[in-house]
């Protein structure tokens, strides 16, 4: 599937605002790929970064769609009176806890007609008919899963690859559904294990994610079977990356640790360790989207006030040790290091 990339190296598609289109592009023109993320944003909206991607390069790229899961009846009370609370620090107003479906099949629509040649999809499976309108869009279909049997599931709806996470990964796990009695949403695999374990039960094409940030682990995944490798946490600091600048900052000092939280979105993500995960963690219910509408002004308005305390700072488990600079060097440094990668291994074995 991804034969052609220069570099088999992939931008994660952070929703929320870091993976740019000036991002997608600049990678692409280096000689590897992305995803531009779709959670969060209208149609429009989409379709609007769709254009400006392709106005800045003439590279394949793909769409990555939010699959809307079944709304929680969990009652959200408690956790809304935690979060009335914590906006009091901003001087800011706690949002509407609601479910609504991330314009789902508009954007589906939208990708159909756009032709996108990669659409990948993440928190479960599209269905099949969806499958069967992107194939005769031209679209490859890839979903993502983190675990074996997500993986088979996947193959049966029609998937062309697999975006395997591991539990390494930063912000969102991608699983199809959130065990509430799970601290991680549900079973943990680190990605070395789940790549052996999903290409002995299925034949399909795999990309690796999940704390990928040096060429070494691009190497790692591909002598592990893995096509291609996605990488998040190792473009939060590009120059194109629209990252905010609190989060920038508590990357660039590194010290903390990473957990997995539904603090702020009410799924299991991955981030830096503040005092809104600390404080509201033991407490946040398993309701996506209704908690990350919640707590979004209040995150906004954190980040408006320039602390890290406040904000959801995403990030996977090796981010201390991400590069910086432009997309493109950094695409190049990862390129060299997995080809020093590879020779010391041939070196190794002679």
């Amino acid at each position: 599937m991804f034969e052609e990339l220069r570099v088999p190296v992939l931008v994660a598609p952070m929703a929320g605002g870091p993976t740019t289109p000036e991002l997608v592009a600049a990678v692409a023109e280096a000689g590897g790929s992305g995803f531009l993320a779709a959670g969060y944003l209208t149609a429009d909206a989409l379709g609007e970064r769709i254009a400006k991607t392709r106005e800045l390069t003439s590279r394949p790229f793909g769409v990555n769609l939010f699959v809307p899961g079944r709304k929680s009846d969990v009652d959200l009370s408690p956790y809304v009176r935690r979060i009335e609370e914590e906006a009091r620090h901003y001087e800011a107003e706690p949002g509407d806890p609601r479910w609504e479906d991330d314009d789902y099949p508009a954007k589906v629509d939208l990708v159909a007609a756009q032709r996108i040649p990669f659409v990948s999809f993440t928190f479960g499976l599209p269905s099949t008919s969806d499958v069967a309108r992107l194939h005769e869009a031209g679209s490859q279909v890839i979903v993502t899963v983190t675990t074996p049997e997500e993986a088979v599931r996947a193959v049966e709806v029609g998937a062309d690859a697999l975006c395997v996470q591991g539990f390494e990964a930063g912000a969102h796990r991608g699983l199809f559904v959130d065990d509430p009695e799970h601290p991680a949403g549900g079973e943990v695999y680190g990605l070395l294990a789940l790549l052996r374990l999903i290409g002995s039960a299925v034949d399909l094409p795999l990309i690796a994610a999940g704390g990928i940030v040096h060429g070494a682990d691009v190497a790692a995944v591909l002598a592990a079977g893995a096509d291609a490798a996605q990488l998040g946490t190792a473009f939060l600091r590009a120059d194109e990356a629209g990252t905010q600048l609190a989060h920038r900052k508590a990357l660039a000092e590194g010290g903390r640790v990473t957990a997995i939280t539904r603090a702020f979105s009410g799924r299991p993500a991955r981030g830096l360790v503040n005092r809104f995960l600390t404080e509201h963690s033991p407490y946040a219910p398993s309701a996506y989207p209704q908690v990350h509408h919640l707590t979004k002004p209040v995150r906004a308005a954190a980040h408006a006030a320039g602390d890290p305390e406040g904000v959801n700072l995403w990030g996977g488990q090796t981010y201390s040790v991400a590069p910086e600079g432009p997309a493109a060097e950094i695409v190049a440094r990862l390129k060299a290091e997995a080809k020093a990668a590879q020779e010391r291994v041939t070196r190794r074995l002679g």
